[in-house]
């Protein structure tokens, strides 16, 4: 336990980090209750906490929302190694576009359980984007589970040589006799 805490702090120094930053989900932020299209297989039986939120992304477009974008999974557990920090694994990498025509690369970093949202992770994720996609634009997220299987979508960027949370929204999946007309027509007075 102590030589991987040894290891966790040698790379955040590499990475240029004093300590590590955690990303949690603000508890304030309202829920988006959306349909859910959820294959029923997918329930969590025998499905690891992690495989089963990349599931519920991709099968909810859930990204696709987040972002605005149109964007398709290009490569799930993709492993890179990066000069200087090893072998690095993302948990999922979509390519988009948008409606001008731009194109994206997404990196997606799920957690589930217990695990927290790592900024290191974040970071490996972009720089590894810009090493492996570098005419992509980088768009990268982290996905959590929260209680009662809330999902927490963050939108992470680079700044000043940091990671910083660009975005957050939570949504809620629910079958769809389960949205009122009255949430409905909420949603209509929400900006953004």
């Amino acid at each position: 336990m102590q030589d991987m805490k040894t290891k966790g702090r040698l790379l955040r120094k590499k990475l240029g980090y004093k300590s590590s930053a955690v990303i949690r989900p603000n508890p304030w932020l309202v829920t988006n209750r959306i349909f859910d299209e959820t294959p029923r297989y997918v329930g969590g039986r025998g499905i690891l906490d992690q495989a089963r939120l990349l599931t519920v992304l991709r099968h909810n477009r859930l990204v696709n929302l987040f972002l605005g974008l149109s964007t398709y999974s290009h490569t799930i557990n993709h492993r890179m190694l990066m000069r200087g920090i090893g072998q690095i694994e993302i948990d999922e990498v979509y390519v988009g576009v948008d409606r001008a025509g731009r194109q994206f690369v997404v990196p997606v970093q799920a957690k589930g359980g217990n695990d927290k949202l790592s900024a290191v992770q974040a970071r490996q994720d972009i720089m590894c984007c810009a090493s492996k996609f570098p005419a992509l634009i980088c768009r990268a997220i982290s996905a959590q589970f929260m209680e009662g299987d809330l999902i927490a979508l963050f939108e992470l960027t680079l700044e000043d040589g940091m990671i910083k949370v660009a975005d957050e929204a939570h949504y809620r999946l629910v079958p769809a006799d389960q949205i009122s007309r009255e949430e409905l027509k909420a949603y209509a007075q929400r900006r953004k």
